[in-house]
Parts: C-alpha cells; sequence; structure tokens
C-alpha cells in the first residue's frame, strides 16, 4: 500500500448530510455532499429514521459523482475511510455498511476514523501546513467541542463539550420560536443583520466565576434558549394587552442578542483554553462556523490576544466525505494500520479515539465468555 500520497475515499453519513469524499495525500479531488436538509425541514429538525433512509438512496450516486469528479476508477483506491462515530446511529450503520462493501469488494484496507477528529483534519485540505499544538473549537448542529490537539494522529484531548444542546440546535430551537423557518442557523444570521446585538443582556451559560471549577471549558445553552423564550413571551404579553403602548417583539434585536451571547461564549472559552495552554493558535470548524459574526469575533478578539485563527473553506465546515478521507490518509502515511471489519457504529464514541479498531483484548474478553458459558 503506498503511503507517499495515498489515494482515499471518504465516506460520512453521521447525520443528515451524505457525504462522499476523495483526496490524494493532502490534495482535495472530489468533496460530493448530498444533503436530506429539506426533507426535515418540515418537522423543524433531523429525524433519525429520515435521515438513515435519506443515506440509503444518496450513497451510490453521490459515490459514482465523486468517482467521476476525481477522475479515477474504484480500483486506483488505496484504501476506503468512513465515519463510525459520533453521530446518530442508524445514519452510521449505513455509510459503515457501505464502506465495508467497497472494501471487501474492492480488497482495499478499511479505516474508521474520529467524525470530530475529522473537522480538524478538514484544514489539511487548504494546502496548509497545521502546527501542533493547537485548540480546536468545533460548532455544529449535533457538537459543541473544545480541544487541545497535540498531534492529528495519536493526541487530540477533550477540553470540555455542551452539556446539553449543541449551538447548531440552539439556533435552531430560537428561530422556532422567533416564527422563523428550519434550519436556524442561517436564518437567524439573516435576521440579526438589523438588529442590536446589545439590546437584550442574555445569559451567558457556565461562564460565571462560581462555574470555572468544573466547567470551565463546557457549554449549555439550555437557559439562553429558555432565557430568550420567557423574553418573547413576555413581550408578546405585553403587546396583547397594551397594543397601543407596548412595543412589538423585535425579530431582529432578539435574534442579534441571542447571537451575541452564543458567539461570546464560545469565543471566551476558545481563547481561555489558548491562554491557558500556552497555544497561540485556534482551528474553528463545524457547520456554525459559517456564521458571519462568529467568524468576525474570533478574527478580531484573537488578533487582540496574539493569537492566529484558522478556518477551513465553508464547504469543508460542514460534514464532508473529504475531511474523513484526509484524516484516514494522515493515519496511513503514519504508517497506522488499517481497522479491522469488527467496528459498528459508535454514537458516542469519544474523541480521544481518533481511529477505531478491534480491541484484541475485547475479542479474547468475549471467546473466554463464550467458553465457559458452554
Amino acid at each position: 500500500m503506498s503511503t507517499a500520497e495515498p489515494l482515499v475515499l471518504g465516506i460520512e453519513t453521521s447525520c443528515d448530510e451524505t457525504g462522499i469524499g476523495i483526496v490524494r495525500g493532502r490534495t482535495l479531488l472530489s468533496n460530493t455532499i448530498a444533503s436530506s436538509m429539506d426533507e426535515h425541514a418540515r418537522y423543524g429538525g433531523v429525524v433519525p429514521e429520515v435521515a438513515a433512509r435519506a443515506h440509503l438512496e444518496a450513497l451510490q450516486p453521490a459515490i459514482e459523482a465523486a468517482i467521476a469528479e476525481a477522475g479515477i476508477t474504484l480500483d486506483d483506491l488505496v484504501a476506503i475511510a468512513v465515519t463510525s462515530g459520533p453521530g446518530l446511529a442508524g445514519a452510521l450503520m449505513v455509510g459503515i455498511g457501505a464502506a465495508k462493501a467497497l472494501a471487501v469488494s474492492l480488497d482495499k484496507p478499511l479505516y474508521a476514523v474520529n467524525h470530530l477528529v475529522g473537522h480538524i483534519a478538514a484544514d489539511l485540505l487548504t494546502g496548509d501546513e497545521v502546527e501542533y499544538p493547537t485548540i480546536a473549537l468545533l460548532v455544529s448542529g449535533g457538537h459543541t467541542s473544545l480541544l487541545l490537539v497535540r498531534d492529528l494522529v495519536s493526541d487530540v484531548e477533550l477540553l470540555g463539550e455542551t452539556l446539553d444542546d449543541a449551538a447548531g440546535e440552539a439556533f435552531d430551537k430560537i428561530a422556532r420560536i422567533l416564527g422563523l423557518p428550519y434550519p436556524g442557523g442561517p436564518e437567524i444570521d439573516r435576521a440579526a443583520a438589523t438588529g442590536d446585538p446589545n439590546a437584550i443582556r442574555f445569559p451567558r451559560g457556565l461562564s460565571r466565576a462560581s462555574d470555572m471549577a468544573e466547567h470551565r471549558y463546557d457549554f449549555s445553552f439550555s437557559g439562553l434558549k429558555t432565557a430568550v423564550a420567557r423574553w418573547v413571551e413576555q413581550a408578546a404579553l405585553r403587546q396583547a394587552q397594551d397594543p397601543d403602548g407596548a412595543e412589538p417583539v423585535d425579530v431582529a434585536d432578539v435574534a442579534a442578542s441571542f447571537r451575541e451571547a452564543v458567539v461570546d461564549v464560545l469565543v471566551t472559552k476558545a481563547l481561555d483554553a489558548c491562554d491557558r495552554y500556552g497555544v497561540p493558535r485556534l482551528l474553528l470548524g463545524g457547520g456554525v462556523i459559517a456564521n458571519r459574526r462568529l467568524r468576525e469575533v474570533a478574527l478580531e478578539r484573537a488578533a487582540a490576544a496574539g493569537v492566529s485563527v484558522r478556518i477551513p473553506p465553508l464547504s469543508l465546515c460542514t460534514d464532508n466525505g473529504a475531511m474523513i478521507a484526509g484524516l484516514a490518509a494522515q493515519l496511513i502515511m503514519s504508517g497506522r494500520r488499517p481497522s479491522t471489519l469488527a467496528f459498528g457504529a459508535d454514537s458516542t464514541l469519544p474523541v480521544t479515539e481518533i481511529q477505531v479498531a478491534e480491541r484484541e483484548s475485547g475479542g479474547v474478553q468475549a471467546r473466554r465468555g463464550a467458553a465457559s458459558a458452554r
């Protein structure tokens, strides 16, 4: 197997986007994404069963499109890579089944990798070197995580994560409260464009001094969501009681103030981690990085703190197969052996498990247990 610049196909099906990516080493050849977002819009959020069915329907056309765009054949591939977790279990199973079938039929090695670490690997596909260690802030519909990355393929430490809603989920829920359509992120962004971010001081979750000991780098947006809902409810009630005197709910101001609270917490905690660990580098990833205000504040405050910021192209921030292929390519180039076929979907896969492989001790214990049962 060539380890210089391996040609890898990556499959990503952790949520509502079917991503097929092909890379050669660090060179991006194809990044094909089929989204089922429109199907979920009628429900106001991702429905796992709908997502899994959509992956089944989209996988083969997406693979064919990616192969055509890259100008290769399946036989040219050095390896297959797939997301094994974290994510929606049913959705993950679809991608894993397809990856195993491809690997077996083509007699190619298979790499089962971590979705979150894949977001970090996406930055390598820009062609620039990534310096380590780096702090990584990953913000998406399903995950809000702060990581210390000492080495992409061997040493990723979880500093903190969301204790309830991810930031993307919070955007969706507040959009619903404000009568805005799904998905909430871009809708909140548009509404906030004409609003005053300082109009309403909404709470910053887990940011008080009393939170620092146990939850310094954790996130919580449930209290913020409740505060916005109550504010909107009370404003609507005042308007109903006094139609002529009370001000109507200003959606733009609420959206801007809510967005500012989320952005403030994310950037403050990320830069605090940079300072505490002496790492003057911050990598942003995940679909919520498309939020204009988040990018603005991160760049502005990081520059003031002497921290450099890296943001992959937005097409590589959302869930995609290219980042999965890119991570697998790094594993291959570092000499890591492929995964066995014994792995399955792991919806809560820890970020410290960069590559999933069969654990020998687990297999031995299972065989011993079966023998003793007989």
